[in-house]
């Protein structure tokens, strides 16, 4: 057993209650975090947790950004996508139109990603004018062409040329032999997100179903284009869901065959869309935001109307972008006290794609409401990092992780605790044995509530144990810790 010394109050008792944890060796080897940030959207590095759970998060409502009113938008406008451009501005595209209706492509500009305006780009005609903020328009279809779920992004490839700095992936069609015409992906490009070529999409992928938002980006650590796309999955027993597949491309021109999402041993759930893309605190991190569609509950309230089906939207992730962990089942994003959002579930509640970070402290994110009314684009934030959180109660906890090896000379962590709460860091080795200078005993309590905090212990620097496999030891109080990292 480790002896203590002299450890007082709440940490004492922490130890006691924990029977001081000691772990036996590595199951296998070491996991290599380097210096990359490190969340706690799922349990790929806790090795045991002791009166502290893995908490989700929900993202705050804040202000209504958009209201898709405008002649050319209207009940069917959809799928968004945010991103910050080559200027350094926002970007809002969505669908405007539907069905019914004369699909486009806008866009709306923003300094800073809270208010948002149309701009007058005068690149298409709309009944007579070219006073709008359309950038496409499918030739010879009013619907279930380009502009269905064109998504475009900002081409962070190194080796991309000027002239497609911008792409889009979006429905196409294909011919096939019998005449029949189906459904494929094609892609589009752009020197300035704003006027795109060719003007019918090139053909990319042939496999999938593609009928809602599929999007793409550059995966800077695969060094690959990814499209993370729409397609019928059926599981064992019959059950068919709607679900993603995933395909990669060198050079934006040939893909490989879509493989499916490992969603692990989650039950099968219709996710409408995907809303996946790398964290951009750290890229090897992949978040996605499904909208989650319920379509067997086809009424709400009392006395029940009926409806299309309910819809919400769940947080996944992954390390791999293949292998998915569904470690929260509950909703991410819910419909709330406002009736418009229960129904219209082919809409309500889908994430756009793509996440901002507006402030050092919050990130945002965007999602529809009152589909089928009046659409609007709502902003919601949560902290930086705070999706997910190791949340530990009055009664205190800790977590041990699981052996890994890191890069760096300090430890930075993103935590945030109550007046009474507290925070302290232990660095052990394999055996669980705390390394001499940097036990409980050797760390300040921490308290307070800060995104970058660097722990400090009475053996300084951990600089020494740069590369050498150890475990960290997090012994919290009324606290939730977001995330960690190494650096120097």
């Amino acid at each position: 057993m480790v002896k203590l010394g002299k450890a007082t109050g709440w940490l004492l008792a922490m130890v006691w209650a924990a029977g001081c944890a000691v772990q036996s060796g590595p199951a296998g080897e070491p996991l290599d975090i380097g210096s990359g940030l490190q969340l706690f959207v799922d349990d790929a590095l806790v090795e045991s947790m002791r009166g502290v759970s893995l908490r989700l998060h929900q993202p705050i409502p804040r202000e209504v950004c958009l209201v898709l009113e405008a002649p050319w938008e209207g009940p069917e406008s959809a799928y968004a996508t945010v991103l910050k451009d080559h200027e350094g501005r926002y970007r809002l595209y969505y669908r405007g139109g539907g069905e019914k209706t004369q699909e486009v492509t806008c866009v709306a500009f923003s300094d800073d990603g809270i208010h948002w305006k149309r701009p007058e780009l005068g690149l298409y005609d709309f009944e007579g004018s070219r006073a709008n903020n359309i950038v496409f328009r499918a030739q010879g279809r009013k619907s279930y062409g380009e502009c269905h779920n064109f998504t475009p992004f900002l081409d962070t490839n190194p080796a991309a040329k000027p002239e497609e700095r911008y792409k889009a992936i979006a429905l196409a069609k294909r011919v096939l032999p019998s005449g029949e015409d189906v459904h494929a992906l094609g892609a589009l490009v752009s020197p300035d997100g704003l006027r795109w070529s060719p003007e019918r999409a090139r053909l990319i992928i042939t496999e999938g179903r593609f009928d809602s938002q599929n999007l793409a980006f550059w995966d800077s650590a695969k060094e690959k284009y990814a499209c993370y796309l729409r397609d019928g999955r059926e599981y064992p027993g019959g059950i068919r869901v709607r679900s993603v597949r995933v395909a990669y491309s060198d050079d934006f021109r040939t893909w490989t065959a879509p493989e499916w999402l490992d969603f692990g041993d989650s039950p099968p759930e219709h996710f409408y869309t995907n809303a996946i893309g790398p964290y951009h605190r750290n890229p090897s991190l992949y978040l996605g935001f499904p909208m989650r569609f319920v379509p067997e509950r086809t009424t709400i309230g009392d006395p029940p109307r009926e409806t299309d089906g309910l819809s919400d939207a769940v947080l996944i992730s992954s390390r791999d972008g293949v292998h998915f962990r569904r470690t929260f089942m509950e909703a991410f994003i819910r419909p709330g006290l406002d009736p418009l959002n229960w129904g219209n579930a082919h809409g309500n509640q889908t994430p756009a794609a793509g996440l901002l970070q507006l402030t050092p402290e919050e990130v945002s994110i965007y999602w529809l409401e009152h589909y089928g009314g009046t659409p609007r684009i709502r902003r919601g934030t949560l902290r930086t990092d705070g999706f997910a959180s190791v949340n530990a109660p009055y009664a205190g906890g800790e977590l041990v992780t699981r052996p890994l090896t890191f890069r760096g000379s300090r430890l930075v962590i993103n935590y945030s605790t109550s007046a009474v709460g507290g925070i302290r860091v232990e660095i052990q080795d394999l055996l669980g044995r705390p390394v001499k200078g940097f036990s409980l005993e050797d760390c300040p309590e921490i308290y307070g509530d800060e995104i970058e905090r660097t722990v400090s212990w009475k053996g300084g620097s951990v600089a020494s144990l740069s590369g050498q496999p150890v475990r960290l030891r997090f012994v919290m109080k009324d606290a939730d810790l977001f995330s960690f990292r190494f650096s120097d």
